[in-house]
């Protein structure tokens, strides 16, 4: 699956593809990684409808110029493995990230997370804060509500749906992903080095697609929980927003997250939409310092 530059635009290089590595977590599925750069240990975790080269080529190399920077793609993305419904959970993720820095021997690692990735790492921040450095939660989700994902994805999710669905999504995943993948970078452009570089094709596989239904079902009860739970997190918290993000609410989330966070700083990018790691990876870079370093 192709996304064209516009017309008129110079043919911009594809940027290296990373070389991914695998891990076969305890108890858990096979994860594809890709690490970077020396320093305190860092964890950046992904979104929907994304893999791991969406930190690739975001903002892993500033990360790196800090950090020893390790993106994964999450269970059932990209090029790891996933249990079906027993790996959907943002807990049980977050579980799965504790145990891949567990058998890498990362030591208290910053967890960073961008949307779905967000609340993975708001929750590894609060289920394990003696293994937490801090959280990082780009544009995250952070409370439960009715998501475009449960109408697009939602639905296949359900046990045998995508094989009964099989022949229409066939016509209509061509049409509507291409549409939605620029339209997360909204009010900005999608850069041409993720238009050059980004695996759509992979992205948008059909068991992918289905992997994203089963995170969006869990939305629910996974962020009740959350919920319940962000006054007792007790490690240093960093949220960045753009205040132009349609995507996921700024203030219905990542502020008033905040609020209720002890101690937990926000930030508003202004101007920014959903995708701001891909614009200012530098406030990305700021922040994890900021909370890697905090007392």
């Amino acid at each position: 699956m192709n996304l064209r530059l516009d017309p008129g635009r110079l043919p911009v290089p594809t940027p290296p593809t990373p070389e991914r590595r695998y891990l076969s977590v305890p108890d858990g599925p096979t994860l594809a990684y890709v690490e970077a750069g020396e320093g305190p240990d860092l964890i950046l975790v992904h979104g929907a409808l994304t893999t791991l080269d969406d930190m690739w080529l975001g903002p892993m190399a500033t990360l790196a110029e800090h950090f020893h920077v390790v993106a994964i793609d999450r269970p059932g993305h990209g090029d790891s493995g996933y249990v079906r419904l027993a790996d959907a959970s943002v807990w049980r993720q977050a579980e799965i990230v504790r145990d891949f820095a567990r058998a890498t021997g990362m030591r208290r690692p910053t967890i960073v997370g961008h949307s779905f990735g967000g609340a993975v790492a708001l929750a590894h921040g609060m289920a394990f804060p003696d293994e937490t450095g801090g959280v990082v939660a780009i544009s995250p989700i952070c409370f439960p509500e009715v998501r475009l994902e449960h109408v697009l994805f939602g639905l296949r999710a359900a046990p045998f749906a995508a094989e009964v669905l099989a022949p229409a999504l066939r016509l209509t995943d061509p049409v509507t992903l291409p549409i939605l993948w620029p339209a997360m970078f909204l009010p900005q452009a999608m850069p041409d080095s993720f238009a050059a570089g980004f695996p759509f094709a992979l992205a948008g596989r059909a068991d992918r697609l289905v992997a994203d239904g089963e995170n969006a079902n869990a939305l629910f009860g996974d962020l009740t929980r959350s919920a319940a739970a962000y006054g007792s997190c007790r490690v240093p918290v960093h949220i960045l927003c753009g205040s132009a993000d349609i995507v996921t609410n700024p203030l219905a989330h990542g502020w008033r997250a905040s609020w209720q966070i002890p101690g937990a700083r926000f930030e508003w990018l202004h101007g920014m939409g959903h995708m701001l790691h891909h614009f200012r990876p530098d406030a990305v870079a700021a922040a994890a310092w900021s909370v890697a370093t905090e007392p």
